[in-house]
Formats: structure tokens, sequence, C-alpha cells
């Protein structure tokens, strides 16, 4: 198992359907590097608490707000124009790092937040990718999806 977040993500990320489901649940308000930490402790049996889950929501909020929402929105932004100037799909791809680099490093100040917390807990019944999801992402596929390809990424670790 990934014992660093940024790691866990990126593998868990490579899986079949997963930046779709990504995708999908994030134009439903949801942050992915919030579900991708959620993977990450539920792979560790780190123990849900409401309390944790604020402590996560408390980081992720506001550098999504105020860092990769305006980085992402940018990128996107240029989209169209960026297909018909080469200098502007330059500058474009140089954003779409940007925003990389950002995600990266919430995910990072995710980890350190979540560090002390105990691992091993023998409460199966918590369900932090669940908890951690827009109240609308819950129950839709993109969510069965991220879990199933999580639980697929946990095996493959464990049997290799």
């Amino acid at each position: 198992m990934h014992t660093d977040l940024w790691k866990h993500a990126l593998a868990l990320y490579e899986r079949p359907g997963v930046e779709t489901a990504c995708l999908d649940v994030q134009a439903m308000g949801g942050d992915v590097c919030l579900l991708l930490c959620a993977t990450w402790l539920q792979a560790r049996e780190v123990a849900f608490s409401e309390q944790r889950a604020q402590a996560l929501r408390a980081i992720a909020e506001p550098w999504q707000t105020a860092v990769v929402e305006p980085l992402r929105h940018l990128r996107q932004q240029w989209r169209t124009p960026a297909q018909h100037d080469p200098l502007l799909a330059t500058l474009r791809a140089q954003v779409k790092g940007l925003e990389l680099q950002a995600e990266q490093t919430l995910l990072e100040r995710l980890q350190n937040c979540a560090k002390q917390w105990p691992t091993g807990a023998s409460e199966t019944a918590s369900d932090w990718l669940h908890r951690l999801a827009p109240e609308q992402a819950r129950g839709h596929d993109a969510l069965n999806t991220l879990r199933v390809a999580a639980a697929g990424l946990q095996d493959a670790e464990e049997d290799g």
C-alpha cells in the first residue's frame, strides 16, 4: 500500500474509469483531491470521524477556491482558442502544469493533516469516500467506480 498520498493518487488515477469518474464527481461539485484522499484513508484503515473530515475540508476548500479552481478555469477558458494559437497552447500547457502542482500541494497538505491518525482500525464500516463526496454524488455510478478501482488497487498492492 502506498504510504504517500501523491503516489496513491497517481496509481489510482491510472486505473480504468477513474479519470472519468473523478471528472463526473467534480462536475457535481466534488473535490477530486478529497476523494483521492478518502480512498487513501480507507486503504490505510483510518477510522472516520466528522472532526477529521472537517479538518480535511478546512484545508481543501480554501485551496481549491483560491488556487486550483482559478487555474482550472483559465485552462478551460483557453481550450478552444489554444487550438488555433500555438503560443497560447504553450501557455495553456504551463497553466495545466501549475494546476497539477497545486493539486499535488493540496494532497501533501491533506496527508500532513492525516499522518498522525492511527491506521489499521478494525472498524471497516466507515466509508470515507461516501462521506467526503458531495451529496449529489452519493449513490452515483462514478463514486462506485472509484470505490471499486481503489479496492482493486489495494488488492494489487497487497498481492505485489
